[in-house]
């Protein structure tokens, strides 16, 4: 199979919006990816590991292999398998009266997508891999360990037999949901134990602002009202499905298409609100009184900063109290001989 149709050449996006606080995280990560350890984003829906993980895998600009873990996977899956077959035929007719015919037929070996990151080097990221059954994901055990994938004689290491010695640029990037979610298995722990895990709860509030400003065009005052607005849902524990920066990035975007103004008195607003946050949803007795508190405390107008009083410590009052100047008194001439001396006559 040639690799360059499924091999992918990711570069960074202009529109990646880097904060300190995904800087940091990335550059953490390429460090580990580096020094050669696989790295695994393990979190909720919306929060950006496939983004991240792409990213990621643009740094370091190597060509991608992209998987997404699915249920029905097995290993052939992920490795590859025989499809089809070959025929030879031969016709030696060199002397006229005699043919001799001479027939063979072999399997032809197909790589998949792991066999051929493994075979030239590429990027891999395995998105989501926990959807995979864990016994599909056994493969990956002697892949991260001892850089060593088995596969059969006819489709083994550059010499045709034995197992393929995985290139030494060859890096993984995982990215997994938590184990409640549906259609989620179990991780093995002997997998977990070769990875680095990083856990990824949540952006910042000041992410979250800036990606959704970026993302929609809006101002950032706006996304910020948004976000916040999120952010007060997602704070109405248990939910079983509390906004993310996705909810976030779907009113911003239907909002400035349909140049819904960001207003609180707005009633194509509030409903586009109540939709994409699921309002009804919500672990209370009456959801709609809290969606107003929540839009009431959101968009409360900001009250003005008085400046800060000077302590009095302990007077009365401040205030100036003027000081009478006193006349001053006419220097009298000093009398005659005053200064030791006599007048001369």
């Amino acid at each position: 199979m040639d690799y360059e149709s499924t091999a992918l050449q990711l570069k960074p996006r202009p529109d990646f919006v880097a904060t300190p606080w995904v800087r940091e995280l990335a550059d953490r990560a390429l460090g580990y990816l580096t020094a050669g350890y696989p790295v695994h984003f393990s979190g909720p829906a919306g929060t950006g590991k496939t983004t991240l993980a792409m990213h990621l895998a643009a740094l370091v600009n190597r060509p991608v292999v992209l998987l997404h873990g699915d249920d029905e996977f097995g290993s052939s899956d992920l490795v590859g398998d025989h499809l089809g077959f070959r025929s030879t035929k031969v016709v030696d007719n060199f002397i006229h009266s005699v043919v001799k015919t001479e027939q063979s037929v072999s399997k032809t070996w197909v790589d998949h997508r792991l066999t051929t990151a493994c075979r030239h080097g590429f990027t891999l990221i395995y998105d989501e891999f926990n959807r995979s059954r864990p016994e599909a994901n056994n493969i990956l055990l002697t892949i991260l360990e001892e850089r060593l994938l088995e596969l059969p004689p006819i489709a083994g290491g550059r010499d045709g037999s034995g197992p393929l010695r995985v290139h030494p640029e060859f890096r993984a990037i995982f990215t997994s949901n938590p184990e409640e979610y549906a259609g989620v298995h179990k991780t093995q722990d002997a997998l977990l134990d070769r990875m680095i895990t990083i856990s990824m709860g949540g952006h910042d509030e000041a992410t979250e602002t800036e990606i959704t400003a970026a993302k929609s065009g809006l101002s950032r005052d706006e996304a910020a009202r948004i976000v916040e607005l999120a952010r007060a849902v997602r704070a109405l524990k248990p939910l079983r499905h509390p906004p993310t920066i996705r909810s976030c990035l779907m009113i911003a975007k239907v909002a400035a298409l349909r140049k819904v103004p960001i207003d609180p008195n707005d009633a194509l607003f509030l409903a586009i609100c109540r939709d994409v946050l699921r309002i009804d949803a919500l672990p209370v007795d009456d959801p709609e009184a809290t969606f107003a508190e929540l839009i009431r405390r959101v968009f409360a107008p900001t009250p003005a900063v008085a400046p800060p009083r000077v302590p009095t410590t302990g007077f009365a009052a401040n205030r100036v109290v003027p000081i009478p100047r006193r006349p001053l008194a006419a220097s009298a001439s000093p009398p005659p001989g005053a200064n030791g001396h006599a007048h001369l006559r």
